[in-house]
């Protein structure tokens, strides 16, 4: 695993610039422009039809490796006893999972989504490991909690679906205890040797699996579009440091399908 990337060029289609609306209230929804208004609504439906087989589609998607990519992201996190984690767009809580033992009885893990039935499929899966977690419905832009409120932030495959991605980054920057950490997970820009497979796949595949596994092939057709317009490595972290976080790195992993971006708010 490594924190290098081809900066070669690119794409205009493959590669999103760090604001994710074209100034004229619109912003893109995969391939498709929609009212800014209009792509929060749209997402939910995306995950509220998903969400009974998320799980699953994870491991058929990714060939069980969302596993490793996670276990990197926890491994990373470092949590220790005692502190305070929020895990936005907590979805089904595979990270909030991991996190509660280490953050122990005097630590806090929160868990958040702006989609219901996701945030119901993680908090049951909690209580049904032995977890009662805090929970919160609403939107990563607009985040419920005071500022200087965590040790820790992580998004996990969430932020490439936000509107305002800046402003996303800036309010889990804000909550943020000084010294605490912001860790993205997220699909990214693949190694241009593996682009053209990795197109086939995306395109050609995975919206197959979610027709027959899933019974909404649109839905994961659109996440193929939406990784593909989300920023790629450098812009992220550019954004991310434009947010208020320093010491921002990231690693590639799996040869760019994720990247893994830490910062700490100092």
């Amino acid at each position: 695993m490594n924190n290098s990337v081809d900066h070669g060029s690119a794409d205009p289609v493959s590669r999103a610039g760090p604001a994710a609306a074209d100034g004229a209230g619109t912003t893109h929804f995969g391939f498709e422009q929609v009212r800014e208004e209009e792509k929060s609504s749209r997402v939910r439906d995306v995950f509220k039809s998903v969400a009974p087989s998320y799980d699953l589609m994870n491991d058929l998607m990714s060939g069980g490796m969302h596993r490793l990519w996670k276990k990197f992201t926890v491994d990373l996190a470092n949590v220790r006893p005692g502190e305070k984690v929020l895990d936005v767009a907590s979805g089904s809580g595979d990270l909030a999972l991991a996190f509660a033992p280490r953050a122990g009885a005097r630590g806090e893990v929160w868990q958040t989504d702006i989609n219901e039935a996701m945030l119901r499929v993680g908090r049951d899966r909690l209580i049904n490991a032995g977890h009662m977690l805090p929970n919160a419905l609403c939107d990563a832009e607009k985040l419920p909690f005071a500022s200087n409120s965590f040790d820790l932030v992580t998004v996990a495959f969430g932020l490439r679906n936000m509107t305002h991605k800046d402003q996303a980054l800036a309010e889990m920057t804000r909550v943020l205890k000084p010294g605490g950490r912001l860790i993205v997970l997220e699909f990214s820009q693949v190694h241009d040797a593996l682009k053209k497979a990795y197109d086939v796949y995306s395109f050609n595949i995975l919206p197959v699996l979610g027709k027959y596994v899933a019974k909404d092939e649109a839905s994961y057709r659109y996440l193929a579009e939406s990784i593909r317009m989300h920023p790629d490595q450098e812009t992220l972290r550019t954004m991310m440091e434009t947010a208020g976080l320093s010491r921002v790195e990231y690693f590639n992993l799996s040869a760019g399908v994720v990247a893994v971006h830490k910062g700490v708010k100092l």
